[in-house]
């Protein structure tokens, strides 16, 4: 996480509609701020004329005077839960009006975009500043030299959706393998600093610089070198004489190292770099299991002021790939991992930070220690929490089966250096997937784009990755594209191998490519690992066994890894229905296979507090359920009992699918059916570990409602989901109901989907979106004939 120092400025945020001020003074001191969150008191309108007129920039004014008030992160248009017809695509408008205080007349402005898809026009004041091309990655506009202090100003953004074969994935939506939304879709930040500054890397466009660049040496238990490059820019009209101090700072906030440059004059109009190194003894080191970061302030000095600083998170660690393995730290460490698609029912990508925290802590959760990004840059916030929870990371830049045009290679290719100069101080990073996913790239463009990355970062610890066996450092195929043995056998044993998809289309169109549309009649049946949550007992453990059988076998080779496919169901562009090889279903509540991989982990609990003895009874133990009774643990020993009979004591299954698993699975064999309570014991070391129970579900009495608050509690401006689950008289949630649950909400906050919803699997889930105060929101649910439930929610300011 960067965090902006806006020094010798103070600023005043009024979140009171759509008006904004920016109030400037000069303390004694150097006031440490975030950038100016500018999610609030936007107005928005689409499918309008698209011509820009003065109106635009006039309050109570413009298009039909249609705008409405939205906050940021927006999605232009909220999509049904099933895209079963044709997502919206078009044009659509966002402005805000603002003030800069008359105080401020000579500082920096800017606005900071975190993304817009995919074509976005910028207006101030009916000027226009800039046109951005692509979806995934940040843009920022300088407006110094167009705002006007001390009186209102607006903003304009244009932006646009529609198919595009020049933009990246350049695929259209109708045959893509997944939906790209629309709209302001990420944060929004105006930036007040010093003319003398710290540019954004992107915004500064400039080879191995630009901003702050962190890397590392002679990294050791014992000792470890942090490198940082710092440019600096001057827009003042004169030379000034220059300094940068870095400190590093422990998480107790203690000084572990500090150095000041010497004194350069940095030109006026230019960029003047330093480079300083920071010696760190007895270094913490970064790791899934322990991912300690450091605070790095870096601080611009000019005659005696702080112009202006950046603090970042930075983890300090060294890893290499080779053909026998992956080694972080100098430890060989066998990488588990999945997929991960950003999108949320309903409001597509607009997720809250928050959300994207919650994303990576389930994923963490399930067992994993990494996560590729499939298939675009995520929002820096995902890699925020990743960096945080110890989620290993392959960033990837938009593409998924096509290879465009001259102009869409030159967009792609910028997309490469955009993506590495935004992320790449990340510790949770260790691959660049600059290849575009299942695309027949030229070999010309795949040079420039591992090439690219390696100018970009031109030192150690650095790996590109492609889906062909080509220039890239490390192969990552699909076990879609050619089966193992063949992997092992027919591609150069020296480069890593890492296995990017598994456990989805082998048993889908009987590895018959990656032309989906030629198989849209296929049913899948229950041998598919394509399973909602919904759909029973009998196809929620087959997909887990597929996902079993699949990973035991990649453990068998020399892949550096794998990562399945995927965690979350998604929305397919191509199809009507949605693609259920997640582990977890669109509403992130798991399904049988989560509980596989995470009996994968552990059982000693990580610094982190994940990878702790766990067992689940894959079964609801009703009278249509298996009697083979499926346990998920990570224990050496499990117990079952029948209302309180003991059934037996027994060790993991040894089978052909179970050979090499860290833990495999437990299955009993009971004979009959007999309602009640089934519980199991897992052992460790002799002595009961953990215990988990599952009771024969009774007669619907009520609802129980949940707040899906995976590591971060409800903050202003935030969307999350809310469960609401049909019960018996003891708790225990009805697997097979069949009610529809009505939501509603008071307070700061409003409610987003299909409403009423059906349950599935015994839950109706809704996204509830928080407004900009904090304060208390109420939730009620209702079904007929049935007790309801309501749930009161504290919602907090914000991070």
């Amino acid at each position: 996480m960067i965090i902006r120092i806006s020094c010798l400025l103070r600023l005043l945020v009024l979140l009171n509609g759509v008006s904004q001020t920016v109030a400037g003074s000069v303390p004694a001191k150097p006031v440490i701020s975030q950038a100016l969150n500018f999610n609030v008191g936007w107005e928005f309108v689409k499918d309008i004329d698209t011509t820009v007129t003065a109106d635009f920039f006039r309050r109570n004014a413009g298009p039909a005077n249609s705008w409405r008030l939205v906050s940021l992160p927006h999605t232009a248009q909220p999509e049904p839960l099933v895209i079963t017809g044709t997502q919206w695509q078009g044009t659509g408008f966002y402005r805000k009006f603002f003030t800069i205080s008359a105080a401020d007349k000579n500082k920096r402005l800017a606005i900071h975009f975190e993304a817009a898809m995919h074509e976005a026009d910028v207006y101030l004041n009916g000027r226009h500043l800039l046109k951005h091309i692509g979806g995934y990655l940040p843009f920022e506009v300088d407006i110094s030299r167009y705002a006007t202090a001390g009186a209102e100003n607006c903003v304009l953004v244009r932006v646009n959706n529609q198919d595009n074969p020049a933009i990246p994935p350049g695929k259209p939506i109708r045959d893509l393998d997944f939906n790209y939304y629309s709209g302001l879709y990420r944060n929004v930040y105006l930036i007040v600093d010093d003319k003398l500054h710290i540019p954004d890397a992107v915004q500064a466009g400039r080879k191995a610089a630009g901003g702050v660049l962190v890397y590392y040496s002679r990294v050791s238990p014992a000792l470890a070198m942090v490198h940082v490059q710092t440019e600096v820019k001057n827009d003042h009209p004169t030379n000034l004489l220059t300094k940068v101090r870095l400190t590093l700072l422990d998480s107790a906030g203690r000084q572990v190292g500090l150095v000041i440059s010497k004194e350069v004059s940095v030109r006026r109009g230019a960029y003047s770099r330093f480079s300083q190194t920071i010696s760190v003894r007895r270094p913490r080191l970064w790791s899934p299991a322990d991912p300690y970061r450091y605070r790095l302030l870096v601080e611009v000095l000019q005659s005696g002021r702080v112009a202006d600083r950046e603090e970042l998170a930075v983890g300090i660690r060294t890893f290499r790939f080779a053909g026998d393995g992956f080694y972080l730290n100098g430890e060989k460490l066998n990488i588990r991992g999945t997929n991960r698609h950003q999108e949320y029912p309903y409001v597509g990508y607009a997720l809250s930070d928050n959300a994207n925290y919650r994303d990576a802590w389930q994923i963490k959760n399930a067992g994993f220690n990494f996560v590729r990004c499939s298939h675009y840059p995520p929002a820096s916030a995902f890699l925020d929490a990743c960096d945080e929870l110890g989620l290993l990371v392959m960033d990837a830049i938009p593409g998924w089966q096509f290879f465009g045009d001259s102009t869409f290679q030159q967009n792609s290719l910028a997309d490469v250096r955009g993506m590495v100069r935004r992320d790449r101080n990340h510790p949770c990073i260790i691959l660049w997937e600059a290849s575009l996913n299942e695309s027949g790239m030229s070999p010309e463009y795949m040079e420039k784009a591992h090439q690219a990355v390696h100018e970009e970062l031109p030192f150690g610890d650095v790996y590109t990755c492609g889906w062909l066996d080509s220039v890239y450092d490390v192969f990552i195929p699909a076990r879609q594209h050619a089966k193992p043995p063949h992997y092992w056998n027919n591609y150069d044993k020296n480069k890593p191998l890492l296995i990017a998809e598994y456990g989805d289309w082998e048993y889908y169109a009987q590895n018959a490519g990656f032309n989906q549309m030629a198989f849209k009649n296929l049913k899948e049946g229950e041998r598919s690992s394509r399973q909602l949550r919904g759909a029973g007992e009998k196809r929620m453990l087959q997909q887990a066994l597929n996902f079993q059988e699949a990973h035991n076998d990649n453990l068998r080779g020399r892949a550096v890894g794998d990562a399945n496919w995927l965690m979350f169901d998604y929305n397919r562009g191509y199809a009507p229905d949605l693609e259920a090889s997640g582990i977890a279903d669109i509403f992130r509540l798991p399904k049988f296979a989560f509980y596989f991989y995470q009996s994968q982990y552990g059982p000693v609990p990580d610094r982190r507090g994940f990878g702790k003895p766990m067992l689940l009874i894959a079964n609801y133990w009703t009278r249509t359920s298996p009697r083979d009774i499926t346990v998920y643990s990570n224990c050496e020993e499990v117990e079952l009992f029948l209302n309180e009979k003991f059934l037996g004591r027994q060790k993991p299954d040894q089978n052909d699918c179970s050979t090499h698993l860290a833990h495999p699975p437990f299955t009993f064999s009971l004979p009959r059916f007999t309602a009640g309570e089934l519980k199991a014991v897992g052992y460790l070391n002799g002595s009961a570990a953990v215990e988990t129970t599952v009771q024969t579900p009774g007669t619907p009495q009520g609802l129980r409602l949940t707040i899906d608050r995976r590591g971060r509690d409800l903050s202003a401006n935030d969307v999350v989901f809310v469960y609401a689950s049909v019960v018996d008289e003891r708790g225990t949630v009805i697997p097979d109901a069949a009610h529809s649950v009505i939501f509603r909400v008071e307070g700061d906050a409003e409610l987003v989907g299909q409403n009423p919803i059906s349950v599935e699997a015994g839950t109706a889930t809704i996204l509830l979106k928080t407004g900009a105060v904090a304060g208390l929101v109420k939730i009620t649910a209702y079904v007929e004939g049935l007790r309801g439930a309501e749930l009161i929610s504290p919602v907090t300011a914000g991070r």
